[in-house]
């Protein structure tokens, strides 16, 4: 039998083994995710089991720490066009060096960072009520607080066809029938963005065509678009640009790196931020629309490197 997507009160009740009255202290009190949509609570179930492993203390070590660095360099996290492009950069400026990517969405690269399966994390989770980013997920997750050197600001937003025929405005016009979206998966800074933007006008996902048509990657949200077997989907301006479609801008978001105090003076992990006040790397940049380099190679936390033991890199 297929799991439900939604449950009610008394089944989230029965989910998490308490009675119905704590589920709604557990809402206003620890952040259980709920929406009324509908005039009475609702509970993603996905979300739910979400919020339970980020309540879980005590999380066990890994048996196997990450090896001594030996010229190759980890990073795992947020799928990103100007990212894909700089790990290519990397690997032709450094032949004796080699970086890969794990595409796993921001919560699961920092979720790898903790079980020390990279160097680096890439992440771009948007705090709730606020406008910053990666800090209080990383504090739920981590041991102790990683170094945050930013990469980029990007544009997120909405991806629509050309000349945007079905008069998309904003993410209140996802619920109408006529209209099908592609969709990221939970787990990605998109989908918590995405997600929210549906929130502001009383609605979810589940109430939305195409919701559950999931890519992994920016670039394949933009295709489904493009080939017409999606109206709208959420994702970065740089991806419009480079498929000529249109695109409905929500706000300008921060994405980082997060790495590890114990890794950060890493030979591999140096070259690599290093890269990034280089002029190759500003090239890449500059032939993509939506990337904004102010920040780009600044430590974010913590402030200045004083929080980080300095160490010769070798």
């Amino acid at each position: 039998m297929e799991e439900k997507k939604l449950l009610n009160t008394r089944e989230v009740a029965s989910f998490l083994d308490i009675n119905e009255k704590m589920v709604y202290s557990l809402i206003s009190e620890k952040g259980l995710p709920g929406t009324k949509a509908t005039g009475k609570w609702l509970f993603p179930r996905h979300l739910v089991e979400q919020w339970l492993e980020n309540q879980t203390i005590n999380y066990p070590k890994p048996s196997h720490p990450l090896p001594p660095y030996h010229g190759l360099l980890i990073i795992a996290g947020s799928n990103d066009i100007l990212l894909d492009r700089t790990i290519s950069l990397f690997n032709r400026t450094y032949p004796d060096h080699l970086a890969v990517f794990g595409n796993m969405g921001s919560l699961g690269g920092i979720r790898a960072l903790r079980r020390n399966l990279c160097h680096m994390a890439s992440s771009h989770l948007l705090q709730e009520h606020d406008d910053e980013y990666n800090f209080g997920f990383a504090q739920e997750e981590l041991d102790q607080m990683p170094a945050v050197v930013n990469f980029c600001r990007r544009e997120q937003g909405l991806i629509v066809q050309k000349g945007n025929p079905k008069g998309i405005q904003s993410a209140k016009d996802l619920g109408k029938k006529d209209i099908r979206i592609v969709n990221r998966p939970p787990g990605t800074g998109t989908r918590l963005l995405f997600d929210r933007e549906l929130e502001k006008f009383g609605f979810s996902g589940d109430q939305v065509a195409g919701c559950e048509n999931e890519m992994s990657r920016h670039i394949d949200v933009g295709l489904e678009v493009l080939s017409g077997r999606a109206d709208a989907g959420p994702g970065i301006r740089a991806v419009a640009g480079m498929l000529n479609l249109d695109f409905i801008p929500w706000r300008w978001e921060r994405f980082d790196f997060l790495i590890s105090k114990e890794r950060f003076f890493d030979h591999g992990v140096q070259l690599f931020l290093g890269l990034l006040h280089e002029n190759g790397f500003r090239e890449l940049a500059g032939e993509l629309e939506g990337y904004d380099l102010t920040l780009c190679g600044k430590m974010v936390f913590p402030q200045g490197s004083e929080g980080i033991r300095k160490e010769k890199v070798s």
